[in-house]
């Protein structure tokens, strides 16, 4: 169980590094917010998916 929330904190971490960057560049790029709003909405609730997974995680191990 502890290697599951571990991986998890990982995947929200490394979620949270690429939309830290690619968000920025979706909205800095000319057209770029009409042509990468799935892109950006995806990686949101991909995020959002991670935080309650290792918040429901966190509880389970403690």
């Amino acid at each position: 169980m502890t290697l599951v929330f571990q991986l998890a904190v990982f995947a929200l971490i490394l979620t949270s590094s690429i939309l830290l960057v690619s968000i920025p560049v979706a909205f800095a790029s000319p057209g770029g917010w009409s042509s990468n709003k799935n892109v950006v909405f995806s990686g949101a609730s991909l995020w959002i998916g991670l935080v309650f997974l290792v918040g429901i995680l966190n509880s389970l191990i403690s």
